[in-house]
């Protein structure tokens, strides 16, 4: 797993291993894994809406170039509880009535919770924040250059450049959200994540008996562990 996903650490793969039905410890994966560079982490964040996960959700835009120096914005709905991306969107031209209409395709086919945290970036404008009030949320602004108040948007964020991003070339805005959609399948269904119990957003079950197969997910970048049935 280590050779097919050179992206990966000893807690991706320890999460792997357990769907697959092997009852081992993270430091045995450690002990096996090739030594990596350290790499200096970012500062760590708290929210006091810590003790409500099932009731927050928090958004954020961050921007893509293309491969002729385009910028695209990229708006991304992460609920706390689970980490699912619910939802997501793509364009050159971000406004607030853009941004509005898209908190409303978020929540057409699910609950709006009661809480929703954004930044005070002006694509969020008055008609955005009527359609939070609409949906019955109530709106936390973080503080004017704290993006660390919006940890988990943050987190994904970076997690997106990382994991696939930083290893594509973005030729237009179709590219990118077809490259974003197979990204974020794999992140929903199949990705491990330590703050869920190295469960899928999506749950995934154990899967003990049969032989190991694999496929390659998210472009190739990445790749999903399964057991065939016997």
């Amino acid at each position: 797993m280590a050779n097919d996903n050179p992206l990966w650490g000893a807690p991706r793969i320890h999460g792997e291993m357990l769907k697959l039905g092997f009852d081992i410890s993270e430091a045995t994966v450690q002990r096996y894994l090739h030594k990596k560079p350290r790499r200096t982490t970012g500062q760590p964040w708290k929210t006091f809406v810590k003790n409500h996960p099932a009731e927050i959700i928090s958004l954020d835009i961050f921007v893509v170039p293309t491969i002729s120096f385009k910028l695209l914005h990229v708006l991304v709905f992460l609920p706390h509880d689970r980490r699912r991306i619910i939802h997501f969107n793509v364009t050159a031209h971000p406004t607030a009535q853009w941004s509005a209409q898209q908190l409303r395709n978020a929540f057409s086919d699910e609950e709006p919770p009661r809480f929703l945290i954004r930044d005070r970036d002006t694509k969020f404008g008055e008609l955005f924040t009527e359609t939070v009030s609409a949906l019955g949320m109530e709106a936390i602004l973080t503080a004017y250059r704290s993006p660390w108040q919006n940890g988990h948007c943050e987190r994904i964020i970076g997690s997106i450049r990382r994991e696939c991003l930083d290893h594509q070339i973005i030729m237009n805005e179709s590219h990118l959200r077809r490259i974003l959609q197979s990204y974020f399948r794999y992140y929903n269904t199949q990705r491990t994540h330590l703050e869920i119990h190295k469960d899928s957003p999506e749950p995934r079950h154990v899967q003990a008996d049969g032989e190991i197969d694999k496929v390659a997910v998210a472009n190739g970048l990445h790749h999903f562990y399964f057991r065939k049935a016997a």
